[in-house]
């Protein structure tokens, strides 16, 4: 129970995350990315101690969150960004159907299974449903690394329960090594960029909310809990980041909305209620 309200915690977090990258559209990406997860590993510095990890470990970390984040870049800048954000949202489904493979003694039941389908459903009518006309359905290679950033995430998640056991501090190494593999990446591949007041003060929160806390949290939630159940949990992160940046651009809620909770929250009821072995 307690796994499932750590996920929880991380989920509401990175809801919050296409609001202020609205808000903060004008910021080049890896700028943005990197100044956030810096500053989402401030919390951490304190623990420093506990940052100690096999250089695996922290390879493992670097993975997780530098490389999801470099792929869904490469993504959104080659692909329409809805669909290309949807195929990332693959990632909920992957953890569901990889925990076996990945997690020996774990089995896919088959409501696990049924569980992760509605959900991937109900995102897929959250986003594409909010996006109208814009969701032009088209090929594009970008959805390749759209598709990687899913498969990156997923496998990041499961593979940090094999490896040697680290303290959850240690995510402030992570964040911090990836954040500042992302000012590289800005300096190399983006033109230079000055912020204003408010943006430092949106950046700040994006890095201690959804690129700092809630890395922390979906840590020790998989620490705790049950991956498959998490995984399909994680679908509720789409429809309430779809349903809060609707609201906050004043946009009428729809029914696809309805529809997408429905088969979010039946299929989270689902998940959770599923056996555990």
């Amino acid at each position: 129970m307690h796994a499932n309200l750590y996920a929880l915690g991380a989920i509401a977090l990175w809801a919050t995350l296409a609001s202020l990258g609205v808000a903060l559209r004008h910021v080049p990406p890896f700028l943005l990315t990197g100044l956030a997860l810096v500053i989402g590993s401030v919390p951490a510095w304190p623990l420093l101690r506990h940052w100690r990890v096999p250089a695996s470990t922290l390879a493992l970390g670097v993975y997780g969150l530098f490389g999801y984040h470099l792929l869904l870049f490469i993504a959104l800048r080659n692909a329409p960004p809805v669909e290309a954000n949807l195929v990332n949202y693959l990632w909920p489904l992957l953890i569901v159907v990889l925990a076996p493979v990945f997690l020996p003694g774990l089995r896919l039941r088959a409501a696990h299974a049924l569980a992760a389908i509605a959900g991937f459903g109900g995102a897929a009518i959250a986003i594409l449903g909010s996006a109208g006309d814009a969701a032009a359905a088209r090929w594009a290679w970008g959805y390749l690394p759209a598709l990687g950033s899913a498969f990156i995430w997923a496998s990041y998640s499961l593979l940090t329960r094999r490896v040697q056991p680290f303290s959850t501090a240690a995510i402030g190494l992570f964040g911090l090594v990836s954040g500042a593999l992302s000012l590289l990446c800005h300096w190399l591949l983006e033109p230079a960029a000055s912020l204003r007041p408010i943006d430092w003060v949106l950046v700040a929160a994006m890095g201690l909310g959804p690129l700092g806390a809630a890395f922390f949290l979906w840590d020790r939630a998989l620490k705790l809990g049950d991956p498959r159940q998490i995984g399909i949990l994680s679908y509720i992160t789409p429809l309430a980041s779809t349903v809060l940046l609707m609201i906050v651009s004043a946009r009428p809620l729809t029914g696809a909305i309805a529809v997408a909770a429905l088969l979010i929250i039946g299929a989270a009821v689902l998940g959770t209620r599923a056996r555990a072995d």
